[in-house]
């Protein structure tokens, strides 16, 4: 078994999927407290901006996915196949600027790191799609690439859709609240502590 091997084993056993999806509100938290002392003021209008585009890309998400109905096609999935991730990388990618020059130096293993949860998360998931919508998820795989957006094939009318119902069905202004509760609780205590 090579390195990559026994990385990716890591990042597909079972019970370390249990225990991250049990643990990883309250090691967030953790994370995100002691981070606050390292937290540069003064980069917030660098970070503010990248999670916000990152949110805005899981909102748009939220407002075209009928999860477990039918196959997201509309909206951000008309140009890549998993949105909601690369949504979700720009959202943290915007907290690691944050922390100024330590978060520069972050960048890479950050994103070595998301990779690797995003590259077997999403594998996961894609063989399970594969079962349970068939041959219209094939043909949606083929025409679609896995990470990397493209706007081949793409028409205005499946990039325009957006569905205010799916996006409340799907939570999406709790996970916009939380994004922006947590910004304006980091500036005002990095004002405080600095």
């Amino acid at each position: 078994m090579g390195g990559l091997d026994r990385i990716n084993g890591v990042f597909n056993h079972e019970g370390m999927r249990k225990l991250w999806l049990r643990i990883r509100i309250p090691i967030g938290a953790l994370v995100l407290c002691g981070l606050i002392p390292l937290v540069k003021r003064e980069w917030f209008w660098l970070g503010l901006p990248v999670s916000l585009a990152g949110e805005f890309i899981q909102l748009w998400c939220f407002a075209a996915l009928h999860k477990g109905k039918e196959l997201a096609c509309k909206g951000p999935y008309a140009f890549v196949r998993n949105p909601m991730y690369l949504g979700r990388y720009f959202i943290v990618l915007g907290f690691v600027l944050l922390l100024g020059e330590i978060g520069l130096w972050l960048l890479v293993p950050y994103t070595a790191f998301y990779w690797f949860y995003m590259f077997n998360r999403v594998g996961r998931e894609e063989a399970f799609l594969k079962k349970a919508l068939g041959e219209p998820y094939a043909d949606y795989c083929r025409r679609v690439n896995r990470f990397l957006p493209t706007c081949k094939g793409v028409s205005a009318q499946s990039v325009c859709y957006w569905n205010w119902a799916l996006l409340t069905k799907n939570h999406g202004w709790i996970n916009a609240a939380a994004l922006v509760g947590v910004y304006v609780v980091l500036y005002f205590v990095a004002g405080l502590l600095h």
